[in-house]
């Protein structure tokens, strides 16, 4: 539950830094904060988090996929047509910092890695809580690692090639010619590819509030009402209203999208990824002490839960960092 508000979190201050990205192609000298904007997406979600369920949000979701290899492939598109102009950022792929930021980076790194391309867990679980589970789940991931690879993985390839080291968590910033203060594609590019983002970010914040949603309304909805009766719609409307609003005013407060990246795949999507699915395999299945898939499953847990500890207290320190640096709602 955590995890997923934390992605909700990370999802509405990403949509809130697109929708200032289309503010400034309109009106470059504008004056409007990141925090408005992040508050705009919040007022977005509002609305879209009253879906009431997950078949609700079929056609959302097929929305989101179309928009996810849209942008992604624009985003991977502009990175190389930047990269070959005569005129592109200088291309540096030393890691800068001391030995210790180093350090602390790699683990920052890894825990980040975990959060962009182990996101897709949550609604495969969601989806196995009806049968046939074991069809679903396979169908899941190879749906989910495809899309990941054809997308997370081109982006990130192209966009760490265009720019380095200088390569930002949002890679459409990197499409700005900080000494011209220029874009380096139309202008109508980045206003159409941020609108994608917006868009698919929603979509997917909605899904991941999904799950919090079905376990706070177990508790409570009454089942001997109907699902839009008066007595279920107004704590539903409330309870659901109530979390985006807090999203919300947190994603605001902490304007540090990569530092949450990080401490939601340090806390959250290492152990989901890779600890708890072999340790249930092993209380569940209880292969041999013997056997070699007993003790190659104890190691990955021992290993990635050590990973998870220190990518954890990389990603507080870098928050601390960072917290020195900008004050809360900063224009960032």
């Amino acid at each position: 539950m955590a995890v997923c508000y934390g992605v909700v979190i990370a999802n509405a201050l990403l949509g809130g830094q697109c929708l200032k990205a289309m503010y400034l192609v309109v009106q470059p000298n504008g004056e409007m904060k990141l925090f408005e904007f992040v508050i705009i997406f919040g007022c977005l979600l509002l609305v879209l988090a009253q879906f009431p369920s997950f078949h609700s949000l079929r056609y959302i979701n097929s929305l989101s996929l179309l928009l996810c290899l849209l942008y992604s492939a624009s985003a991977a598109a502009a990175s190389i047509y930047i990269g070959k102009k005569s005129n592109a950022p200088e291309k540096d792929y030393t890691i800068v910092g001391d030995k210790e930021t180093r350090v602390f980076g790699i683990f920052n790194a890894m825990a980040i890695i975990a959060t962009t391309y182990g996101n897709g867990i949550i609604p495969e679980i969601q989806a196995t809580i009806s049968a046939p589970v074991k069809g679903k789940m396979m169908k899941g991931l190879c749906m989910c690692y495809l899309v990941v690879i054809m997308t997370f993985f081109t982006v990130a390839i192209t966009g760490y090639w265009a720019f380095g080291n200088k390569a930002n968590g949002l890679i459409f910033t990197n499409f700005l010619n900080a000494e011209t203060n220029h874009y380096f594609v139309p202008t109508w590019f980045i206003f159409l590819v941020n609108l994608f983002t917006v868009l698919q970010l929603s979509a997917v914040a909605v899904v991941y509030l999904q799950p919090i949603n079905d376990i706070l309304e177990s508790v409570i909805s009454d089942p001997t009402k109907k699902e839009f009766s008066i007595r279920n719609v107004i704590p539903r409307l409330v309870v659901r209203s109530l979390f985006v609003v807090m999203a919300t005013i947190v994603a605001a407060m902490l304007p540090f999208f990569g530092d949450v990246n990080s401490l939601l795949g340090a806390f959250g999507f290492i152990p989901l990824d890779f600890v708890l699915p072999v340790v249930f395999f092993n209380f569940t299945f209880k292969p041999s002490k013997k056997s070699f898939i007993f003790w190659i499953n104890t190691v990955i847990a021992v290993v990635f839960s050590c990973l998870g500890v220190i990518a954890m207290v990389a990603a507080v320190r870098q928050i601390i960092i960072d917290a020195n640096t900008y004050k809360l709602f900063a224009d960032v």
